[in-house]
């Protein structure tokens, strides 16, 4: 069985392209490399059943010889990202899923898009269902990812319907785990490099807003539970157990043993003021829930955060 990941060289595509070659697939990495890491692939390189391609799948995407799933995961992902990139945000989104979906189509490939949680927007129901609709500004500085990923999960069904794809669509909530960007510009990355260095930990807003933050390799085996069902409509992955961003903040700072400050900044515009996913659906389909709790979680992350921290001030 071989695999196509785009955006394999990212968090969560680095992580794919581990599980897979685990369960015995050939893995065709592509990515730009815009947002994702060589380093994260780095260690799977000289694996002959993975292979690496540098590209930008917004362009006509080619592959040779036989594809059996495509797993379409390039796209910025962190709000200073998409906001630094919108433009190639919106074309990941749009001519990327076009692309990806076509490429899975001429190979008579199953196709997977993953879609996220902000897709729901800054909602008005709580926790969310994938019946739910959203709350979304599309013109606002977040609509730029919010909008490709509405898109995405629209041609994705028009693909399902008109072709006859054999299509999956993931709503992922937020996720963690090694292979964090430092700079990330997410929660939980920030928290833990301000909290290493020393730095004040910024909160943004009151801290009151909630999140729920999910393992990446319950994650990934969620995704892989997904791709291997018959379920074609959107399923949320993520860990229903919600937790305030202050909370978050004071969790990380008891577990680094620092005494730097929260400090507050402005909430971005658009943030959203709840994210908590119902995973009902995912329980009965899909036979998955969260299995790693935040505590172990953030212990492992912590110890990865760690050692980037000592390699970085070593280098400088």
């Amino acid at each position: 069985m071989r695999a196509v990941i785009t955006g394999g060289a990212g968090f969560l595509g680095s992580h794919l392209c581990d599980y897979f070659i685990e369960k015995g697939w050939d893995v065709l990495c592509m990515d730009n490399l815009v947002t994702g890491a060589d380093s994260n692939i780095a260690h799977l390189l000289s694996n002959p059943r993975f292979s690496f391609a540098q590209q930008d799948v917004s362009k006509y995407i080619e592959v040779s010889g036989p594809v059996d799933a495509v797993l379409h995961f390039a796209s910025p992902a962190s709000p200073p990202d998409y906001l630094k990139f919108p433009i190639q945000t919106l074309k990941v989104g749009a001519l990327g899923t076009h692309n990806a979906l076509g490429l899975a189509m001429a190979k008579k490939a199953k196709f997977l898009q993953a879609s996220t949680s902000e897709c729901y927007g800054d909602p008005e129901v709580s926790p969310q269902p994938e019946s739910y609709w959203g709350h979304v500004n599309p013109i606002g500085p977040r609509g730029v990812y919010d909008e490709a990923k509405r898109f995405a999960e629209a041609i994705t069904m028009a693909y399902y319907r008109y072709h006859h794809v054999d299509t999956r669509i993931v709503r992922i909530f937020n996720t963690y785990g090694p292979r964090m960007r430092l700079n990330d510009g997410r929660a939980l990355p920030n928290f833990l490099y301000q909290a290493l260095v020393g730095e004040p930990i910024t909160v943004y807003g009151d801290g009151k807003q909630t999140r729920s933050f999910c393992y990446v390799a319950d994650l990934i085996d969620g995704i892989y539970r997904l791709l291997e069902s018959h379920e074609h409509e959107p399923v949320n992955i993520g860990n229903p157990a919600e937790i305030t961003i202050l909370e978050f903040a004071e969790r990380v700072r008891a577990l680094v043993g620092t005494t730097a400050p929260i400090v507050h900044h402005p909430l971005p515009e658009d943030d959203p003021k709840q994210r908590c996913p119902d995973i009902t659906k995912a329980r009965r389909i899909l036979k998955w829930e969260p299995k790693v709790n935040l505590e172990q979680g953030l212990k492992i992350t912590y110890d990865f955060f760690k050692q980037q921290v000592a390699t970085a001030k070593h280098k400088a």
